[in-house]
C-alpha cells in the first residue's frame, strides 16, 4: 500500500505493474488474510498502526477481486481504468505533431508490439495492455532467475521506452501541464 501509493503518484507503469503483483500474490496465498498477513504484511519493517492500515488495504483489494471475479485470473477494475487512461492519453499523444519522440518511441517498439500479439497476445485488448503483460511476463521470467533472450530484451527495452515516457506524460497531464 505504501509502495503503490509512491508508484502511483511518480510512475503510473510501474504502479500498474506492482499492482499485478499484488493481485498474483494474493492469489498465491489463497486470498487467504491470514496467509496473507504471515507471508506478507508481517515482513514489512512497519509500526503496529501502519501494520493494520497494510492489512485493511489488503482485505478491501481481496472483497474487490470477490465482487469482481478475479480471484483466479484477470485484473481488478481499478486496474483495467489505468489502461483505459493511459491509452486514451497514448492516443492524444500519438495524435498530436507536438510530441514526435513520444511518436518515435512508438514505433520503435510497435514491431514488438505486433510480434506479441501475432503470438497469441488477446488483440481485443488495447495495444498498451499487451506492452504491459509483455514487462510482467519479463518481471515473472526474471523472478524465477530463468533465462531472458537477447531479442526479449530488446523488446523490453523499446517498451520499456515508450511506458516510461507515457508515465512522464501521465504526470504532466494529471498536473494540467500538458498541452496537445
Amino acid at each position: 500500500m505504501f509502495i503503490s501509493k509512491r508508484l502511483k503518484e511518480n510512475n503510473i507503469a510501474e504502479y500498474l505493474i506492482y499492482m499485478w503483483q499484488v493481485e498474483d500474490m494474493i492469489r498465491a496465498n489463497g486470498c487467504d488474510m491470514e496467509k496473507i498477513k504471515k507471508n506478507i504484511v508481517d515482513s514489512y519493517p512497519l509500526t503496529e498502526e501502519q501494520k493494520v492500515e497494510l492489512t485493511q488495504w489488503y482485505i478491501d483489494l481481496i472483497e474487490m477481486m470477490r465482487r469482481e471475479n478475479v480471484m483466479e485470473k484477470g485484473h481488478l477494475q481499478i486496474n483495467k481504468n489505468i489502461i483505459t487512461w493511459l491509452t486514451d492519453l497514448h492516443l492524444q499523444l500519438l495524435r498530436s505533431s507536438k510530441f514526435p519522440y513520444y511518436s518515435a518511441a512508438y514505433y520503435k517498439a510497435l514491431p514488438y508490439i505486433v510480434e506479441l500479439r501475432a503470438k497469441g497476445a488477446n488483440k481485443e485488448e488495447p495495444e498498451l495492455e499487451t506492452c504491459f503483460e509483455a514487462l510482467y511476463g519479463i518481471l515473472l521470467l526474471k523472478l524465477q532467475k530463468k533465462e531472458i533472450s537477447e531479442e526479449t530484451k530488446k523488446a523490453q527495452q523499446a517498451i520499456s521506452g515508450l511506458l516510461a515516457m507515457l508515465s512522464n506524460y501521465y504526470i504532466e497531464d494529471k498536473k494540467g501541464e500538458l498541452e496537445f
